[in-house]
């Protein structure tokens, strides 16, 4: 292979001859306790099927004892779903109901998380092994001793074999950089009251590994419950919290206010209380309310009125506003990452109470926690629900072919359907192409094996360990064509040793893998071809107009007396946030998917796009509002609110024509993403008795110009330069997840 490094291949082998000794291992014990041991064939085919599909189809993410502790807790799942298909094989039509409700059921389960999509198609391989005659529900303990034995085994072998070292959990990830965000904010308490370059480098690079790309799969807190849910927000708000400090000026002139000095050393004392309450389970309620009793006294110092009633504060001018609003802002991340770390460590028990609209989930119960995350999901703009209705399908069609075709061994047919299915047709085509010719390699070297051996069993029970041992570390590294031609004589061995086989079952092999892949193709072409590439275009472009809408209402309440004023929590909000939780989705399977078939060919520059700009920016608008409309609320002056409606307005109408760009309509060719200019001239007017909720707004609104600007990679330099010049003075409020 041509541009590889060296040492790539050896470490990759490394890593699946670990896993394919603990998989040989597990199903060989089974088997020949079984097959030879207690003379049980049909518990010696489970018992090497259990083990295959969890630790050889099925991908969890972990360490092996993150692995064992995951096929524990699934082992009552296996049990139903071979009870359940046992049962259901009396008839192809209840086969194959089951089969498709069995099949949308487990692939939507990735709703969940990497867990559950990782262990998804292992349970999925074995509710098909017993969906298929012949229909003997006597011996449904056989198979199920069998499976539970495999398992068993496998567990075993994933926790005691070759142990590797845990990585460092997303909980001390988090108490990190909790502690490099107090160090940085007591840093700002002294002169000259910004931070050196040195604490800025530190404070990115804690900020960076809390990005999930930067965090080991099984680590990534992305299940539904309460306490995962916090601890997602918790990372999150250190992360705000981390770049604020990072972007916070120093005063101008005047020594820095004694109130200012006090926040800053309430957040480093929560920031350092939060480190220990993940760590230790440590109350965090004194640490909060003294942040909290610190922001409000800033907050009337910054409020302070004159005389005039013109809402200038007495003896403050723009620059110490504009400090005071993003000193104000660090004290709301600190306040929230305390609140969130409260409930990761206590979940329902929590003490702290900060913004309880963030925390919504605090007090509901796991079941309706799952509910929201599946009705979520349930629709068709959902990539979760667009694979799960592909897949379903597919093994649909597939079993009803083998019951009607009374196809031999036709559960391989399925297998090859589960295995060679992908999100996109492109990638679809490509897998089946290389399937097929390993398929047919492996085709001939098994008919040339049973030809030469016949039906020395003996033989076949030598080479089968060994056999597993190279088809699990060879397969994993080398891919698809590959891992189906060293599979395809690996089941020929299994087979050979359970009834008398002949060359003709290696065509039996191939005749099951070229429908199993025709299938997997059909249903490729038909069900949302293009996978997550035009899923994400449109997706993200419906994010960018739920908050335009957004924008124009938030900054309209701000200014007072519009008649689009939204109060927090209100609907459109609500749907801001779930087109951003839509829109992460499609960009997580976007990243797992190859680049041939990106929309080139119809003129959509999916790769010319920095998408996560897009999910930033959403991020950035549904925050940013939360703030800006919570009480208590302050008047502008007329002036100075339709300076702010204005802007409001002008950014909302750049959201749409991004927007328009990424997802055009049918009669509107497709253009290039435009190049939002991030420098705008009313960003820097000062007008007279302005308060500190004008400047919060501009700073709220400076970040979201800088995303929409990182949105098209085709920016010029020097718009991305302004951009970044611009979020660096436009204070704490600019770049919070970059």
């Amino acid at each position: 292979m041509r541009g590889v490094p060296a040492g790539v291949f050896p470490a990759a082998y490394a890593g699946s001859g670990r896993r394919a000794v603990r998989v040989a291992l597990a199903a060989a014990v089974g088997f020949y306790l079984f097959r030879y041991g207690l003379d049980s064939p049909v518990a010696a085919t489970y018992a090497l099927f259990g083990a295959v599909a969890l630790g050889g189809l099925s991908r969890i993410p972990g360490t092996g004892r993150q692995r064992a502790a995951i096929m524990v807790r699934v082992l009552p799942v296996c049990w139903v779903l071979v009870i359940v298909g046992t049962w259901l094989s009396v008839r192809t039509w209840s086969a194959v109901a089951g089969m498709l409700a069995v099949g949308f059921a487990l692939a939507f389960s990735a709703v969940g998380g990497p867990r559950p999509a990782g262990v998804a198609p292992g349970l999925q391989l074995l509710y098909i092994l017993p969906s298929f005659p012949p229909y003997d529900p006597g011996s449904l303990d056989e198979r199920l001793l069998g499976t539970t034995t495999g398992l068993v085994l496998l567990i075993a072998a994933e926790a005691l074999i070759f142990p590797e070292p845990s990585p460092t959990p997303y909980r001390e990830r988090t108490a990190r950089a909790a502690e490099t965000a107090a160090h940085c904010a007591r840093t700002l308490t002294v002169g000259p009251y910004v931070l050196k370059p040195a604490d800025r480098n530190a404070a990115e690079e804690a900020s960076r590994g809390l990005r999930s790309l930067m965090v080991p799969e099984a680590e990534r807190p992305a299940g539904p419950g309460v306490r995962v849910r916090a601890l997602a927000h918790t990372g999150l708000a250190v992360r705000t919290l981390l770049n604020r400090l990072a972007r916070l000026t120093g005063p101008s002139r005047a020594p820095q206010e004694r109130e200012v000095a006090d926040v800053l050393r309430a957040a480093a004392g929560l920031a350092t209380a939060t480190a220990q309450c993940l760590r230790a389970g440590t109350p965090l309620l004194e640490s909060s309310e003294e942040l909290s009793s610190a922001r409000a006294a800033l907050s009337a110092l910054s409020a302070g009125t004159s005389g005039s009633g013109a809402g200038c504060p007495s003896g403050f001018g723009p620059a110490v506003l504009r400090r005071h609003a993003a000193v104000l802002e660090i004290a709301d991340a600190a306040l929230a990452m305390g609140a969130a770390a409260d409930r990761a460590v206590r979940g329902r028990h929590a003490e702290v109470e900060v913004a309880p609209e963030r925390f919504w989930y605090s007090g509901v119960p796991a079941p309706v926690l799952w509910w929201h995350r599946v009705r979520g999901h349930a629709g068709r703009r959902s990539v979760f629900f667009q694979n799960a209705v592909r897949i379903a399908l597919a093994l649909t069609a597939a079993r009803l072919v083998a019951g009607i075709d009374t196809l031999p061994h036709g559960f391989w047919a399925m297998l090859a359907t589960l295995s060679l299915t992908r999100t996109t047709l492109e990638a679809t085509r490509h897998t089946i192409r290389l399937a097929l010719t390993g398929t047919l390699a492996g085709a001939l070297l098994t008919a040339g094996t049973l030809t030469l051996v016949g039906t020395h069993t003996d033989v076949y029970a030598v080479l089968l360990p060994l056999w597993m041992l190279l088809a699990f570390t060879v397969g994993p590294v080398r891919g698809v064509g590959w891992a189906q031609g060293l599979f395809t004589v690996l089941v020929a061995l299994v087979f050979a040793q359970l009834a008398p086989s002949t060359w003709q079952l290696a065509e039996v092999r191939m005749l099951d893998v070229l429908i199993g892949s025709a299938i997997g193709a059909v249903f490729g072409l038909l069900a949302w071809p293009r996978g997550a590439h035009d899923e994400l275009r449109r997706a993200a472009a419906e994010l960018l107009r739920t908050a335009a809408e957004v924008v124009v209402a938030t900054t309209s309440s701000v200014a007072g007396g519009a008649a689009t004023a939204v109060p927090t929590a209100a609907p459109g909000q609500r749907s801001l946030h779930h087109a951003v939780v839509l829109a992460e989705s499609a960009y997580a399977q976007f990243q797992s998917e190859p680049a041939p078939f990106t929309g080139a060919a119809r003129g959509h520059p999916a790769r010319s796009v920095d998408w996560q700009a897009t999910l930033i920016a959403g991020h950035h608008t549904l925050w940013g509002s939360d703030r800006l409309l919570a009480p208590p609320v302050t008047e502008l002056s007329a002036a100075t609110a339709r300076a702010v409606e204005a802007l409001g307005e002008r950014m909302a109408g750049r959201m749409l024509l991004v927007s328009a760009a990424l997802d055009p309509g049918g009669d509107t060719p497709p253009t290039a993403v435009p190049r939002i200019d991030p420098v705008y001239p009313e960003f820097d007017a000062e007008p007279v008795g302005a308060p500190r909720r004008y400047y919060a707004v501009i700073e709220w609104l400076e970040s979201l110009a800088a995303d929409l600007t990182r949105i098209s990679r085709g920016a010029s330099p020097e718009v991305v330069a302004r951009s970044d010049a611009g979020a660096a003075a436009g204070g704490s409020g600019s770049r919070e997840l970059a």
